[in-house]
């Protein structure tokens, strides 16, 4: 079996889309001829992240050079854009090593939301970090035409899954009023005020927690606030739910729709990245930039048929799309270039 190492910060305990999807795959990849390895901050000195104290970033990023010359994988993938897929990067670009990358999520807006800055800088750091990669996975078809109007190239879509096993349909209690789901982070740029501000009869739940949740929860009390929800719990939330309401504008996929189909809930959300390529419009849900006729229209739909599409959602399909756009390392050809003068310290 070959060896894939995969490098990344974001891993366990975080709780989010980047961690859910590789677990997932990574779990799936022995079928189709790989183990992998994983590179996380756990493995380094770490510090919290401005602005998530519950995100840890790796503080001694340099150590990650000495870890990959030890262990001569035959591939590698870089997960992510922190300081550790930053200095991997870096690292492989000065030794000429291929590899291929992962992009996510749409940080540039995410930074614009929190602090204003113009997401085109953004971009030219992304458009530089993906396009050194020989291939770069992207979410959704979507996905790859924005990336690609923005000047990125080599992309491949791989999609996600959903585990249907974990995420069913359960019996569920009558009710006078429907029950109104909204599942992640509690944070500016999930939008979670468009669903927070909804007139539409029904109870709010939110499940997950983040840096807005003490501001949000203060203001609208009304809601049923759970915090974060896991395995079995998370699964019966959704499978309670009459409804998956879905106010990001900015997800490039969002696996909470998958996770909420398979429960059989239907989704509500606008027609933008992710939503588009993810939701059967008038199927497996509604998509609308009035989010409450969404809602209103979507509650409607049949439970079933968001089963059926989710039964055809396996994370093992995306595993084969990762394992196909591998590229294999020579490293006997690059021997001669793993120790320049000014790496030094990188790999030691």
């Amino acid at each position: 079996m070959r060896r894939a190492l995969i490098v990344t910060d974001a891993w366990a305990p975080q709780t989010n889309g980047v961690v859910t999807t590789l677990q997932s795959v990574i779990e799936c990849l022995p079928g189709h001829g790989y183990s992998a390895e994983v590179l996380h901050p756990g493995l380094f000195g770490s510090v919290p992240l401005p602005g998530y104290p519950e995100i840890r970033v790796a503080r001694d990023p340099w150590r990650v050079g000495r870890m990959i010359t030890e262990r001569r994988p035959d591939t590698i993938h870089v997960a992510t854009e922190g300081p550790l897929g930053l200095w991997t990067r870096w690292l492989l670009a000065c030794w000429q090593v291929p590899f291929t990358s992962s992009l996510h999520t749409k940080f540039p807006e995410y930074v614009e939301q929190r602090i204003g800055l113009s997401p085109e800088l953004g971009y030219r750091y992304l458009r530089w970090f993906h396009n050194a990669a020989a291939r770069t996975l992207c979410t959704t078809e979507s996905h790859r035409a924005e990336l690609e109007a923005l000047g990125f190239d080599k992309l491949a879509v791989w999609g996600r899954g959903v585990d249907t096993a974990r995420f069913r349909p359960r019996p569920r209690a009558a009710r006078a009023q429907p029950r109104l789901l909204y599942v992640g982070r509690v944070a500016a740029e999930k939008n979670l005020e468009a669903f927070l501000q909804l007139r539409v009869p029904g109870t709010k739940i939110v499940v997950g927690d983040g840096p807005a949740r003490t501001e949000l929860e203060a203001r609208y009390p009304d809601a049923t606030w759970r915090g974060y929800r896991y395995g079995e719990a998370l699964a019966a939330d959704y499978a309670d739910a009459d409804l998956l309401v879905f106010p990001s504008r900015t997800d490039t996929f969002g696996l909470v729709l998958l996770e909420a189909m398979a429960c059989g809930t239907p989704v509500a959300a606008y027609p933008v990245t992710g939503p588009r390529d993810v939701v059967s419009h008038g199927v497996t849900g509604v998509l609308s930039e009035d989010l409450a006729d969404a809602v209103r229209q979507a509650l409607l739909l049949d439970r079933g048929a968001c089963r059926t599409y989710a039964e055809c959602q396996r994370w093992h399909g995306v595993a084969e799309r990762m394992a196909a756009n591998f590229v294999d390392i020579k490293w006997d050809a690059i021997r001669g270039k793993l120790q320049p003068r000014r790496a030094g310290r990188a790999v030691s």
